[in-house]
């Protein structure tokens, strides 16, 4: 920069030597491209970067989704707010992920998801005047991050297992008897609901309904949606529509070809959400 500048190497050194909040920055640019519209999602992903040598502070191995393996560079966790009604989303914030030694040092169950609970509770104040709202992939769909994200007052929407266990939440009055209260009905057979148990949502491209159930990773209950395309008895090759109706909150609706089965989590109610897809 210094050499292609009327500026010295020694001022771009000192100015990079500040401190800037790049958060209230990005935010500021953020409100200007997308306006004051309600309908925002907080987005957060772990992006691997792939880097050689030693001596680069934090590389280590990390989870390189392209590659579909762990592969030896540095890792950082993206922060962007999503704009639903222009479909586009904004960066925040970019922060570094420490490697397997400084989690370590931090005590014995300190682990990468208390870590990103750190980054999330760091941004908290300046994120919940956006959006109480939080999308995140998989990887985060683990009671530890739920519980504490929803503690902070976010409502978390994430993918969950294929092969996630499911249960008829149990509305029945308790009988008084000893033993611990029932908390969970039948388990869910998404080739043949209840209907009685389902409550019809207006979606397009497919049917979709809405079912209170009992997540056994979660130990809670949750809101699962099913959605049913159309596809004429074919598989459906359009990407997934994936709508939330948070009882406090409009429509919600989000795109991705590579989620199958998602749920959320409102920090104000016992009960919250899941996606699934069905092809």
């Amino acid at each position: 920069m210094g050499r292609y500048s009327d500026s010295s190497e020694q001022r771009f050194r000192q100015l990079f030597e500040r401190e800037f909040d790049w958060m209230q920055f990005n935010l500021f640019l953020m409100r200007q491209r997308f306006g004051e519209s309600v309908r925002k999602a907080i987005a957060i992903d772990a992006s691997y970067i792939s880097k050689s040598g030693k001596k680069t502070p934090y590389i280590g191995k990390f989870w390189s989704g392209c590659a579909s393996q762990v592969k030896r560079g540095l890792e950082i966790l993206g922060i962007g707010i999503v704009d639903i009604d222009s479909r586009d989303c904004m960066t925040l914030r970019a922060e570094q992920t420490p490697d397997k030694g400084y989690l370590e040092k931090q005590g014995e169950d300190y682990n990468l998801v208390d870590w990103y609970l750190d980054v999330l509770r760091k941004y908290k104040d300046k994120l919940l005047r956006i959006t109480r709202y939080v999308v995140a992939d998989a990887w985060f769909s683990k009671a530890k991050f739920v519980g504490e994200a929803c503690l902070m007052g976010f409502h978390v929407i994430s993918r969950l297992r294929d092969d996630a266990a499911l249960w008829y939440a149990h509305d029945g009055v308790r009988t008084g008897k000893r033993g611990r209260p029932r908390i969970k009905g039948e388990k869910i057979d998404f080739e043949k609901l209840d209907l009685q148990r389902c409550e019809v949502l207006d979606i397009e491209r497919g049917k979709a309904y809405s079912i209170k159930a009992y997540s056994k990773a979660m130990k809670r209950n949750i809101k699962v949606v099913a959605h049913y395309p159309e596809s004429g008895g074919q598989k459906s090759i359009s990407p997934p529509i994936l709508t939330c109706r948070p009882k406090t909150s409009s429509n919600t609706t989000v795109q991705d070809s590579r989620l199958s089965f998602a749920f959320g989590i409102p920090s104000s109610s016992p009960d919250s959400m899941i996606v699934r897809q069905e092809t």
